[in-house]
């Protein structure tokens, strides 16, 4: 069944279980005729012949994930020098919120790269306009004077090794731990490979008793649950953390009255001192902080959503000593270009390899000016297969679960 959406086709999914369990199976209709670049969701996914932790060294371009209120989905960017980015779906979602959340709608996205060369998907399951859009007959999920603004209780967590076929969890946090069964909120979570514990630390969000607050826990290795009860995140005073670790020490930014702030620990989760001091140049609210590096040199860019503008955009900052900062502008008024999309909100950013690049640009067609693209798609090595569940009652006659959020142009890289 094809249904329009913000100006595209996409194709419309069932899903049977979404929210109620980390391992929630995705179930989709017959897929449609009509051949379009897209994203795959799969219960599982192989890990690549070859795979492995990633060096500054191997990276040669950047992605970014955004959101935009609008539509309450994820968009991707992409980039070969860290200054002009192109959504590769020309300005269109290519997560679509309504197929991910039990909220209906996804904001906040984060994405990190792991040890084992992986990209680590992180969202906030919740859509602030649901009672507009049709999916609750009240403005939130509980009542606001007991929860606060924009309650919710999931995290949308994915996995992938190519940007395209990823796996999906809808993560109650407050079933999984009955301690933190009253939680007012699980906000924009963010993910970092801790050396010592050897996880991906999953760190976010959360608003309990009346009082909001940073907390971290840990990951399974397939992304799908949260394996320890998260805990306070070294006392934090503020929300939207963003932790990189450069060198030997660890740099958090974070958001105190609606500003940009930063700290800096020797330990990933703990031990930090705070600088009271607003770091971003704005003069008007700002939110979600995220720092990446310059490839090939020691600077640093610090981006921040700006959304007390009108209208609202990425702002960014250049370091390289974490004590003074270069004001770049926002996007497409200074010296940091979106080519084909505006409005972004909460972004990230992480690294691609040339080939990644390469391929990602091929799927969805897009032209990085000048970047060599192959002819057609590009499939993936042999052994980034979509491993097939092979249960016929519960997937349909051809036993998959994957299913396509549908975009612009060719056919899918597997059949």
């Amino acid at each position: 069944m094809k249904g329009r959406y913000d100006r595209r086709e996409v194709l419309q999914v069932g899903l049977t279980g979404i929210g109620l369990s980390a391992g929630a199976r995705l179930f989709a209709q017959t897929a449609t005729s009509e051949a379009r670049p897209g994203i795959v969701l799969s219960q599982s996914i192989e890990r690549p012949k070859g795979a492995r932790k990633l060096e500054e060294s191997d990276m040669a371009g950047y992605v970014m994930v955004y959101f935009k209120d609008e539509t309450h989905s994820a968009y991707f960017a992409i980039s070969r020098d860290g200054y002009t980015f192109t959504d590769v779906n020309a300005g269109e979602p290519v997560l679509d919120g309504k197929l991910l959340a039990e909220q209906k709608g996804v904001r906040d996205p984060h994405i990190a790269r792991g040890p084992d060369g992986a990209f680590y998907l992180a969202m906030t399951d919740l859509h602030i306009y649901g009672q507009r859009a049709g999916v609750r007959t009240t403005q939130w999920e509980r009542p606001v004077e007991q929860y606060g603004w924009g309650n919710n209780r999931a995290l949308v967590l994915m996995k992938s090794w190519d940007l395209i076929h990823w796996t999906h969890s809808d993560f109650r946090v407050d079933k999984a731990f009955p301690e933190l069964g009253d939680i007012g909120t699980a906000w924009a979570p963010e993910t970092i490979y801790d050396e010592q514990a050897g996880k991906m630390m999953v760190y976010f969000t959360i608003r309990l008793n009346q009082k909001t607050s940073l907390y971290y826990a840990y990951a399974d290795d397939a992304f799908t649950r949260l394996e320890t009860k998260p805990l306070p995140l070294a006392d934090v005073p503020g929300i939207d953390g963003d932790i990189t670790k450069v060198g030997d020490r660890f740099h958090i930014y974070y958001v105190s009255q609606a500003t940009v702030k930063h700290g800096v620990s020797s330990r990933i989760n703990q031990g930090y001192t705070f600088d009271p001091q607003r770091i971003d140049p704005e003069t008007v609210s700002t939110e979600a902080p995220n720092l990446f590096q310059r490839l090939g040199t020691k600077t640093y860019v610090l981006m921040y959503d700006v959304y007390g503008a009108r209208p609202n955009n990425m702002g960014f900052s250049e370091t390289t000593d974490f004590v003074t900062y270069k004001d770049l502008g926002h996007f497409n008024e200074g010296v940091m270009k979106g080519t084909n999309f505006t409005r972004s909100k909460h972004g990230a950013v992480s690294y691609l390899t040339a080939d990644e690049l390469k391929t990602i640009a091929a799927h969805w067609k897009v032209d990085l000016g000048g970047l060599p693209l192959k002819a057609g798609l590009i499939r993936t090595v042999s052994a980034e297969r979509v491993v097939q569940n092979t249960n016929q009652e519960a997937t349909g006659k051809n036993g998959r679960h994957d299913f396509w959020f549908t975009g612009r142009g060719a056919t899918p890289p597997y059949s």
